[in-house]
């Protein structure tokens, strides 16, 4: 089986004094309410072996579960016009110095947390704490991903959102397919863990160094899932 990267990206990687090789899965553009199921079994089944398992783009995940929202049904009111022009503008996505995302953090959390969360941040920023606004909405406004055209014009008009439940999810595409897997949220600025597969513990603590060069990439690679492949001891 022959492993290969994107581009930039090293097939071969170090993690806890073992070597494993990578393997970016290349895939059609996923939409939404296809089936993560057939998806597996396309693209990764026919070149998985044992001790393999993969990472996948929690974004593919959300799509599969319709877990998106529509530019059309989020009303744009006073606040989120108000607020959004003293936040920041991030290169990796879409933030709240967009005033949709800003009313959907107002439409999902209230507007007196957003009020809180956009004070906090004004005053943490001068000292170099960022991120502050989103530690305190929460992980479903900052992992809302979409509304955006400059790397897929599909995601213009659609905002995509965390998926539900990524530990089942995982343990589900181990039962139905005999894939270990983790579920991610990675950029070039940071990635995370959302979930993983039972099978996997041994290793959790470990799974983050994976991926920490995002490997699936940030444009239009289409290579959402990534193979981890076992050939031994970094010593041998």
């Amino acid at each position: 089986m022959e492993y290969s990267m994107n581009e930039g990206k090293r097939v071969e990687i170090e993690v806890d004094g073992k070597l494993y090789k990578r393997r970016a899965i290349k895939t059609h553009f996923v939409k939404q309410g296809e089936s993560y199921i057939d998806i597996m079994n396309k693209y990764v089944v026919p070149g998985y072996s044992e001790g393999d398992f993969i990472s996948i783009s929690e974004k593919i995940i959300a799509l599969c579960q319709n877990r998106v929202v529509k530019r059309e049904d989020i009303k744009i009111g006073f606040w989120a016009k108000f607020l959004s022009k003293f936040a920041s503008h991030p290169d990796t996505g879409v933030g709240v110095g967009e005033t949709i995302k800003m009313q959907y953090a107002i439409d999902n959390v209230g507007l007196p947390k957003v009020l809180w969360a956009s004070f906090c941040s004004a005053v943490t920023k001068p000292f170099g704490k960022r991120g502050v606004f989103y530690e305190i909405v929460g992980e479903e406004v900052s992992g809302l991903d979409g509304f955006y055209d400059h790397v897929w014009s599909e995601y213009r008009d659609i905002g995509i959102e965390m998926p539900a439940n990524p530990k089942g999810v995982c343990n589900e595409i181990k039962e139905k397919c005999g894939v270990s897997c983790m579920l991610v949220d990675a950029n070039d600025l940071g990635q995370e863990i959302l979930g993983f597969s039972d099978d996997l513990k041994g290793i959790e603590a470990h799974l983050k160094e994976f991926i920490k060069d995002n490997p699936a990439g940030q444009g239009q690679e289409t290579t959402p899932i990534i193979l981890m492949h076992p050939v031994g001891s970094a010593e041998e």
